[in-house]
This record gives structure tokens, C-alpha cells and sequence, in this order.
């Protein structure tokens, strides 16, 4: 997290959850805000794990709400996105869980600086957002080192391959986890299934063989939305998040794009995943490249899904 970068933004009273000390402070804030203007702002994308923010706005919702202070509060949220996701149809469906809690959006804002004087956030357009309290996610940049070796661009991220994951500059490097410019998400699970496309590939790179397996940028996160529930996201470079069950196609137990108790459940299990399954490289079912069974894909010219097309098709089946 860069706030440095970004005028105003370091001051008095800005707040993250980027860092420990950052996110004790934001903890302390909230428990003393007697009411007002909550502002969650994102400054630039991308960011380590784009649901964050939203994350946040749910169980800040819910916990005021909890707490009986709901009504005292005016929640906003300020992206530089035109929605709520970097997706039409998940932006579409995180939207609309906005409207029905009463948070606001302020879509497109590209910020020029933090005003902590008149606490007010200053857009290039000229547009001010006021705020009595503000979460504004920094400006997030890959480390110096990247900077200093020479690989990086000027956000010191390392260009690469979206599917090979090599350096573009220099093909010998293999760029895993959050360093490179990857046009997906900067998550956990991006960096699991790109380091499996890696092992599959790196001893063919080793025998001067062409390479194999081919990254389909594949990501999936978990959204708590506050109350025991939460939502699950799974898209890859071409495919963007759909409705459906998952892992098991008509059965789930999870729920894709929608709230239930299922992905809440499912999120906390995954403590337990990460630290005896993942970390010790034990074999999870679930493939490096994402599958279609149980997904409603959507026909975006026509706003049919899958399951509706094949109903139509084995109707005229019938027919003739």
C-alpha cells in the first residue's frame, strides 16, 4: 500500500486495512464513531484482492446494524470503476445488494487528493465527496525490489505472458503470485492455480520443450456479506463470474454470485484448508483451469443463461 502516492492521502484521519497497524487504528475509529458519513473509497485499481473493499462495506453494514447505530450512519462507496466489479454481471449483482442495504455508489471517481482539512475526497472532475470517516484503499504498487532489478513498469509490476507467466523482457523469469501484471485478480487462488500451471510446464523449460499447459487466469474469492452469510466469486480471463452451485453442479453446497450460510461456512473451513492442505502442497478437487458445469451462463446478447437455452432446445426437439 502506497498512500504516499496519492495527495493528502497519509493524513490525519485516512484510513486502511492494508497493514496491522493501519487496520488497529480503523478498528479503534469504528468503535468511536458516534454516527455520520462512513466514505469506503478505492483509489486505483488494481489491488490486492479486489473484494476487500466491498468486504468491508458489507460487514461495516452488518455491524452497525448489530450495534442498533445503522440509522445514524450514511455509507458511500467511491471506485474508479464504472460498478462495483471489475465484471458486468457480478457488478450488476453486488449493485444491486448495495441498493437494498441503503450504501450509496460514486462510480468513475478518479481521485486527485484527499482534503483532510474539510475532509473531503477531490476528484480530477472536480467533484468533492465529504466523509466524517474514511477507509480509502491506497494506490497499490509491487515492491521496490521489482523496482530495482530492472523488470518492473512504473507500478513495479513485472510484464509478463497471461498465460506462461514468463518475464516478457526476459523469458527465463516466471512471475507467480501478485509481482506481475496478470490481467486478473491479485488473490490467493490466483497465485495457487498459476503455480500449478508452472510445475506442469517447468520441466518441459528445463528440457528446452515447448510449453504445455496454458494459464486461464482462474480466480475465486469469497465475499462475507455480514449476518452468517457470504458469496463466491469464479471467473477466469474470459469467463466472468456467473450464478450457479459449486463445486458440485446442481448441488453445491455452495452458491455462486449469491448470498448464503453454505459460502459463509465454507470461508471459515477454509483456515483449515490453507493450513493443512494448501500449504503442505496436499491435493485439493478442484482443477488449476475453471470448468463451466454449474454455472448459468448468460448469453449477454440475449440475457438467456445456459440452463435456458438447453430447455429451448429440447422443447423443439420435441416439437418436431
Amino acid at each position: 500500500p502506497r498512500p504516499d502516492q496519492t495527495p493528502g492521502a497519509d493524513g490525519p484521519g485516512v484510513h486502511h486495512f492494508y497493514d496491522l497497524e493501519a487496520s488497529l487504528r480503523l478498528k479503534e475509529a469504528l468503535r468511536e464513531f458516534p454516527g455520520g458519513r462512513l466514505v469506503v473509497h478505492i483509489t486505483e485499481m488494481p489491488i490486492k484482492c479486489p473484494v476487500a473493499p466491498l468486504e468491508f462495506t458489507f460487514l461495516a453494514d452488518a455491524w452497525f446494524r448489530e450495534r442498533g447505530t445503522r440509522r445514524k450512519v450514511e455509507i458511500v462507496y467511491v471506485t474508479p470503476l464504472d460498478g462495483a466489479f471489475t465484471k458486468p454481471v457480478a457488478s450488476r449483482e453486488l449493485g444491486g445488494m448495495f441498493g437494498k442495504r441503503d450504501i450509496h455508489m460514486e462510480t468513475d471517481f478518479a481521485v486527485e487528493s484527499v482534503d483532510t482539512e474539510n475532509q473531503e475526497l477531490v476528484s480530477y472532475d472536480e467533484r468533492r465527496i465529504p466523509y466524517d470517516l474514511l477507509v480509502s484503499i491506497p494506490l497499490n504498487m509491487g515492491p521496490d525490489y521489482i523496482a530495482r532489478s530492472g523488470l518492473g513498469d512504473e507500478m513495479n509490476l513485472v510484464p509478463c505472458n497471461q498465460q506462461t507467466m514468463q518475464s516478457l523482457a526476459h523469458p527465463d523469469v516466471f512471475v507467480l503470485g501478485d509481482g506481475g501484471t496478470l490481467q486478473t485478480s491479485k488473490a490467493g487462488s490466483v497465485a495457487h492455480f498459476a503455480v500449478d500451471i508452472f510445475l506442469e510446464n517447468w520441466p518441459h523449460y528445463l528440457a528446452g520443450e515447448p510449453l504445455t499447459h496454458s494459464f486461464d487466469g482462474h480466480a475465486n474469492c469469497f465475499i462475507e456479506t455480514g449476518h452468517g452469510k457470504g458469496m463466491l466469486l469464479d471467473f477466469n480471463y474470459k469467463t466472468q463470474p456467473y450464478t450457479g452451485s459449486f463445486p458440485l453442479p446442481g448441488v453445491g453446497p455452495m452458491a455462486l454470485l449469491k448470498e448464503n450460510r453454505a459460502n459463509h461456512l465454507a470461508k471459515l473451513a477454509f483456515r483449515g484448508i490453507y493450513w493443512e492442505f494448501l500449504l503442505k502442497g496436499r491435493p485439493l478437487p478442484f482443477t488449476a483451469d475453471m470448468y463451466l458445469m454449474g454455472k448459468n451462463v448468460e448469453d449477454e446478447a440475449s440475457g438467456t443463461s445456459t440452463p435456458d437455452l438447453i430447455k429451448g432446445l429440447v422443447g423443439l426437439r420435441r416439437s418436431h
